[in-house]
């Protein structure tokens, strides 16, 4: 696990200068604290930070093949990296290492672009073709490891794990791309290819992108996609022993390393899951640790201590104050744009906790997008059926004046909140799943912003986003929104809350639940295996029934949950005030000052529940001051 970072000239072989490439490798030295290294030649520099995990004394980056002629910087693992050498060996190639780094630059040589294709793992690299005059860009299917880009007047490219590395480089234009603002207050999060800035890209999940001197124009290329088509197995029990594994060989094959190995604990289904894998193929009692919470409303710790019990693993517990508000400005420093997960506090503490006993971490990431295990998607379903009762013409009057007329009830439970179901009959499918998973919906975006900033957007909505990857989505309803999640919120929010809270610490995390070709096996499971009723995970649940206690697996989804609410009316009063309503704020020229004042109001007084606005928009604040250098 490390950070990479690079600058190469698209137009010629000129100079690179060392201290510019040196400030983006030292911006992310918490990402590999081990080891550093630069390489430089005409036309093209490369940087790493390394976090040693595999062939602790070697591996050094930037690594070349025999006569130097192919360098490659690489963040992440190839977890079949011994048989992809065998395979490269046999095809005459010679290796001076035993890490799976040095796998990639042969493999470059001897496939090309199309060695992506043959690498099972979590990666984002850079490899230089000296003889090509060519640089290649690559991250993993599922975008578990972050590549972010940006092509300077100049034509020099510049490339980074995080956002940070690009920014310290003083030829980076800063300018906020409105399309982005829009994208957050929606999803609190900045969806891929976009970043908060105009002129920087993320280079999405599988995804690659090829670059060669001479010519500066920048076409990533998709090499993976998932396909829901049916992977042809129908028979519930044989499909449980399948999953159970596939499941099993992607948590083998992620215990390789040369540092201290376990695993995050939750208590909920997913990491539940990964750890009973691991105590099967491990004789030694798997590290685990897990936070508790102090409202039992959210404390998941004692169904984690469970799980714990049963596979005697060596499980460690922290406590996380419910007052822990002090992470809220060390957030902005993590992740660079604006990112309004809560859950992103709690997270940087387990991780915190996991760093004092372990190296590298499993975790449970990825259940719920690919075994349908969020709520929301029942809900769908149940939305779905009334949608097909009548066209679109019909429901979008009908149901538009229902919402329009219907009080707010945010108190209600959902099936009470007729408001909430009307508007999302009056969609499409679309439409109606973007409006369940908005932060801020529709109507609040457009009380908050200034009518300035709305000419900006020039008319781009948040919702195209989620139009964009339908175009590709599958027909199933539950599947097409999988298909969505797994193009937006996974990799936008679950995993880019992950890797930035893990390399805070220098903590590997990886996540087996992702490994592609489970992925792709699941993707291919018949619907009803994935949601039953009312329970989502169906297949996965029944299977783990005799590794797992029922009270584990057939309990109400918790999660990481932060009392915002109380908060704001709290210890944090008037620090929402002052950021919300002072000068940085008001004088942005983003906000309707009006509705700012009505949202804090409002909240405070106890009439209206605006916490995840108002936290949403603290983030953004918090954002704008780091920008201004405040």
């Amino acid at each position: 696990m490390c950070g990479i970072a690079g600058i190469f000239d698209t137009r010629e072989a000129r100079s690179i200068d060392r201290k510019q490439l040196d400030r983006m490798n030292q911006s992310q030295f918490h990402r590999g604290p081990d080891d550093g290294g630069i390489h430089i030649e005409p036309g093209v520099g490369l940087a790493h930070r390394r976090l040693s995990i595999i062939d602790l004394s070697n591996g050094h980056q930037p690594l070349f093949n025999e006569d130097e002629s192919v360098a490659v910087v690489f963040n992440g693992e190839i977890y079949n990296f011994p048989e992809l050498t065998g395979e490269l060996v046999a095809a005459g190639h010679q290796f001076r290492t035993h890490c799976d780094t040095e796998v990639i630059v042969h493999a470059w040589e001897e496939w090309g672009e199309a060695c992506v294709d043959r690498f099972r793992g979590m990666f984002a690299f850079a490899v230089w073709d000296r003889n090509r005059r060519s640089l290649f860009l690559a991250r993993d299917r599922l975008g578990i490891k972050p590549l972010h880009y940006a092509l300077l007047n100049d034509g020099q490219l510049l490339f980074g794990s995080e956002l940070k590395s690009l920014c310290v480089h003083d030829g980076l234009d800063r300018k906020l791309d409105p399309r982005s603002v829009e994208d957050y207050f929606a999803l609190g999060y900045i969806p891929e290819p976009r970043t908060i800035y105009s002129g920087v890209c993320k280079l999405s999940p599988g995804h690659t992108l090829m670059v060669r001197q001479g010519d500066s124009s920048l076409r990533p290329r998709r090499y993976w996609d998932v396909d829901f088509a049916s992977n042809g197995v129908t028979d519930e029990a044989e499909a449980g022993e399948q999953l159970m594994a596939q499941l099993e060989e992607a948590v083998r094959i992620r215990l390789i390393s040369d540092v201290p190995l376990g695993a995050f604990l939750s208590g909920g289904v997913d990491s539940s899951a990964v750890v009973a894998m691991m105590a099967g193929l491990n004789d030694d009692p798997v590290n685990t640790c897990s936070i508790s919470f102090g409202d039992p409303a959210f404390n998941e710790s004692h169904f984690a201590s469970m799980v714990a019990d049963r596979y005697r693993t060596d499980h460690q517990v922290g406590e996380v104050s419910p007052d822990d508000f002090e992470l809220i400005d060390k957030l902005a420093d993590l992740y660079d744009e604006p990112y309004a997960d809560s859950s992103a506090m709690p997270t940087y503490r387990v991780c915190e906790l996991a760093k004092k006993r372990v190296t590298v971490a499993l975790s449970g990431d990825g259940g719920d997008e690919n075994l349908a295990g969020y709520r929301r998607y029942r809900w769908h379903l149940y939305e779905e059926r009334l949608r097909s009762m009548l066209p679109l013409s019909l429901r979008r009057p009908l149901f538009g004046t229902l919402g329009r007329l219907y009080p707010k009830a945010d108190w209600a439970p959902r099936v009470f909140r007729a408001k909430s179901t009307f508007e999302a009959l009056a969609r499409d499918d679309v439409e109606g799943y973007f409006h369940s998973v908005s932060i801020l919906g529709d109507k609040i975006r457009g009380n908050l912003f200034s009518d300035t900033f709305r000419r900006d957007l020039q008319g781009h909505q948040a919702v195209d986003v989620f139009r964009e990857h339908a175009a590709n989505a599958p027909e199933h309803p539950l599947s097409r929104v999988q298909y969505l999640d797994l193009k937006t919120y996974l990799v936008g929010d679950i995993l880019t809350k992950v890797d930035r809270a893990s390399m805070a610490h220098a903590l590997e995390v990886r996540v087996p639940i992702l490994d592609h070709k489970l992925v792709e096996w699941m993707a291919g499971l018949p619907p009803d295996l994935k949601l039953r009723g009312r329970e989502g995970k169906y297949l996965f649940k029944k299977s783990l029934e005799p590794r797992l206690p029922k009270d584990v697996l057939y309990r109400p989804k918790m999660g990481f949950a932060v009392p915002l609410g109380s908060w704001f009316r709290g210890p944090l009063r008037e620090r929402v005030r002052t950021a919300l309503l002072g000068p940085r704020m008001l004088d942005s020229g983003y906000f309707n000052p009006g509705f700012l004042r009505q949202i804090v109001d409002q909240h405070q007084s106890g009439r209206r529940n605006f916490s995840d606005p108002i936290w949403t928009l603290l983030m953004f604040e918090a954002f704008l001051r780091r920008q201004q250098g405040n």
